[in-house]
């Protein structure tokens, strides 16, 4: 692992978004756009280090742009694709995926990442 590089943050938005049921479904990008802001805010909650933070996009929240402290990546197609190919081009970063999907977590984890669930970031 590079000691040099921050820890890089992948935050599955859709997953993480749907895991409170406070009526989302209804504007999906608002919902991406306040869970963006909520960690430009406050980073990574309970880590002291610098971290760099990408929030992944799919659907309806593929509009969502950037931020200082947060990159966000609309994913073309499959956002748990994007993801995966985010943690394989890491080069030997240390690396946090934020997700429950338990078939994503197993994909990142093959490549080297750690894994955590959406709690990690929402209150």
């Amino acid at each position: 692992m590079s000691d040099s590089a921050p820890l890089l943050v992948i935050v599955d938005a859709a997953n993480v978004v749907g895991s409170v049921p406070d009526g989302w479904w209804r504007d999906r990008r608002g919902a991406a756009e306040r869970l963006r802001d909520r960690l430009a805010a406050d980073g990574l909650p309970g880590h002291a280090g610098p971290v760099e933070i990408v929030l992944v996009v799919e659907g309806a929240a593929r509009g969502v742009e950037s931020v200082p402290g947060v990159r966000v990546e609309a994913a073309p197609g499959s956002g748990d694709d994007r993801m995966v190919e985010l943690v394989a081009s890491a080069s030997g970063r240390a690396v946090l995926v934020v997700t429950a999907d338990r078939e994503l977590r197993r994909r990142v984890r093959e490549l080297g990442a750690e894994v955590a669930g959406p709690r990690t970031v929402r209150p």
